[in-house]
């Protein structure tokens, strides 16, 4: 009798903190400016090689579809070729002559993937886009075939892209996703920053992820919700609940509310359980006492 008790006490108080949670409506997040990782306050002191160089945070702004690039073959496609409804696009700007940190950029996305459940070409596609007009597709042809065998997964050949393309055309992409880069004729290389970007099936940006590294639940949640939940699965949902795009970071942050919804949601169903199985084992018990009293009285 005092167990049950106690476990009612405990479920009353549980109940007041999820009703304290619960009651709170959820406050729409504030409208997101637009960040740059150009701070004009740096400017001044960057060596004018750099000047321009950086991108500008340009979430939901759509891509030119109707661009013309070459894939791996040499062949003319469009860019609305690796647009299928359903299946969100991971787009890296890169080019393939880059001494180095492209070649970080392309190594620490495919490591990302490598841990995802999600497949290239069933569940998304990965376009790697070179800005750089020297870029053969001979070249683009050797990228992809390396990094398919660092990526190690069967079947998936179909969903990664390296393409190429003249310089108007890969221009008027990276300008749409804000990705600003600058040649350097004394040193045949490019500035440029480092970031891949996750585009909707309509074609309109949707994350931006910065560095060499990426974290692959934060690529996942960014798929999933590209999507519109049409890949993943009811834990994606769930984490996409307790977890929000923070453009600022580039990363998933967890938003305190929601994981206080979900808490206490979880301790009123555990705490039910525990009362309904503790009423059952004394309802069970009581008929036994009863008989034993009654024949001691007898």
């Amino acid at each position: 009798m005092n167990r049950n008790i106690a476990i009612a006490q405990a479920l009353c108080a549980g109940s007041l903190f999820a009703a304290a949670a619960l009651a709170q409506p959820g406050q729409p997040a504030p409208m997101q400016p637009s960040y740059s990782l150009q701070d004009s306050n740096l400017k001044p002191v960057l060596p004018g090689s750099l000047l321009g160089v950086g991108i500008d945070q340009r979430l939901d702004a759509q891509v030119p579809l109707s661009t013309v690039l070459r894939d791996e073959a040499g062949r003319e496609v469009p860019l609305s070729s690796f647009f299928h409804s359903g299946k969100p696009v991971l787009l890296a700007p890169v080019y393939y002559r880059c001494p180095m940190l492209c070649t970080q950029i392309l190594s620490g996305m495919v490591s990302a993937l490598k841990v995802l459940s999600l497949d290239p070409g069933k569940d998304f596609e990965v376009i790697a886009v070179s800005f750089d007009p020297k870029d053969t597709a001979e070249l683009a042809a050797a990228k992809k075939q390396n990094y398919l065998r660092r990526y190690r997964r069967s079947n998936t050949a179909n969903g990664w892209h390296f393409l190429t393309g003249d310089e108007a055309n890969v221009r008027a992409l990276t300008d749409a996703i804000g990705f600003h880069y600058k040649y350097d004729p004394k040193t045949d290389q490019y500035a440029h920053a480092s970031a891949i970007m996750i585009l909707t099936p309509e074609g309109r940006v949707s994350k931006y992820f910065y560095g060499v590294e990426y974290s692959p639940r934060d690529i996942r949640l960014g798929l999933v919700e590209a999507s519109h939940n049409k890949i993943g699965t009811p834990v994606d949902e769930v984490l996409l609940f307790c977890f929000h795009y923070d453009p600022a970071t580039g990363k998933y942050g967890a938003v305190a509310m929601n994981l206080l919804r979900i808490t206490a949601a979880a301790f009123l169903l555990v705490g039910g359980m525990a009362i309904v199985i503790a009423l059952r084992r004394d309802s069970r018990g009581r008929p036994q006492s009863l008989r034993q009293a009654g024949q001691a009285r007898i």
